[in-house]
């Protein structure tokens, strides 16, 4: 079984018909999410969205790798080395 780390996905969202399809990823992953904080940024246009994981790289990658392909999307990951 692969170990589990603890990582931080910053998610940037500048197209706002995004949301939906980014929220539907992230309920569906609700058992990995330890927290997440979101702040629309409405003079800019852009949500930004924090989320705390903790499982396995593979799983990590997974769920960031499916938000990066929502188009208006981009996401970033920071995981702990242990």
């Amino acid at each position: 079984m692969e170990e589990k780390r603890i990582a931080v996905a910053a998610i940037v969202i500048d197209d706002p018909d995004a949301v939906k399809e980014v929220n539907d990823v992230l309920h569906s992953c609700n058992d990995i999410i330890i927290g997440r904080m979101g702040i629309p940024y409405r003079e800019r246009g852009i949500s930004l969205i924090s989320v705390a994981i903790d499982a396995s790289p593979d799983k990590i990658s997974s769920l960031t790798g499916r938000l990066g392909h929502i188009p208006g999307v981009s996401v970033k990951a920071a995981i702990s080395k242990k």
